[in-house]
């Protein structure tokens, strides 16, 4: 067998075994004992926090925990750039390890409604990654790892990722803001609290928002298509 073969069964089996101990074992990772870690390092902080992003997203733990956590730690907004930068590390991280370990055997064996499936995100390309990261439906350790399987180019990923995850990063960073402030008797708490409840209701509202602008898209790629169609029978 192959080096590469090699090396990819044994990630492969090193993630597998490191999330089933995650999941069985959720109480390892108290959020109470991790904020107090992070106090205690001071200005070092910032970079153990976004540095345990990357095993947070592949090991399947909850993210929005961690973005509650970045609020209540740093403020909004060092706490949104903070968050932003670790969850987009991480998922570049669990794309990569999906790429590397599995998708050339997916490209391989996918037949049917999952190679049509494949083929359409890819032809969709960045606006599918955009689609699904405004869209807070989709669960997020779970899609970076799917859209690893893909052919979707990594610079595209990254770069949609990190700007359309901006939205909802500011919402979970001001609601853990906002709670630290509510629980530290903070001034203003009520308008801190509107203004968090107008970020949650900001995010219930993006699924429809983004699939009609998406339809519109759609509909406009398709009369372009139709029109380009007509012109070459025309010529």
């Amino acid at each position: 067998m192959r080096p590469a073969a090699l090396a990819r069964i044994a990630l492969g089996l090193a993630l597998t075994a490191a999330i089933v101990w995650a999941v069985f074992d959720r109480q390892a990772f108290d959020a109470g004992a991790i904020a107090d870690w992070l106090r205690d390092l001071g200005p070092w902080a910032p970079v153990a926090f976004v540095s345990l992003w990357a095993p947070w997203a592949l090991l399947f733990l909850p993210g929005a925990l961690l973005g509650l956590a970045g609020g209540a730690l740093f403020g909004p907004f060092w706490g949104t750039l903070w968050n932003l930068s670790g969850a987009a590390l991480g998922a570049t991280l669990a794309f990569l390890a999906a790429r590397f370990v599995a998708s050339d055997w997916v490209a391989r064996k996918a037949g049917g409604r999952l190679k049509r499936l494949l083929q359409g995100v890819e032809a969709e390309g960045w606006r599918f990654v955009a689609f699904v990261r405004l869209v807070p439906l989709f669960p997020f350790n779970l899609l970076n790892y799917a859209l690893g399987l893909t052919r979707i180019r990594v610079r595209a990923y990254v770069a949609t990722t990190v700007i359309c995850m901006l939205p909802g990063t500011i919402a979970y960073t001001y609601i853990g803001y906002a709670g630290r402030e509510a629980v530290s008797g903070g001034e203003g708490l009520i308008q801190k609290g509107l203004f968090a409840l107008g970020l949650l209701a900001a995010i219930a509202l993006l699924p429809p928002l983004v699939r009609r602008v998406r339809g519109r898209f759609s509909i406009g790629d398709e009369a372009n298509a139709r029109n380009a169609r007509l012109e070459g029978e025309e010529s």
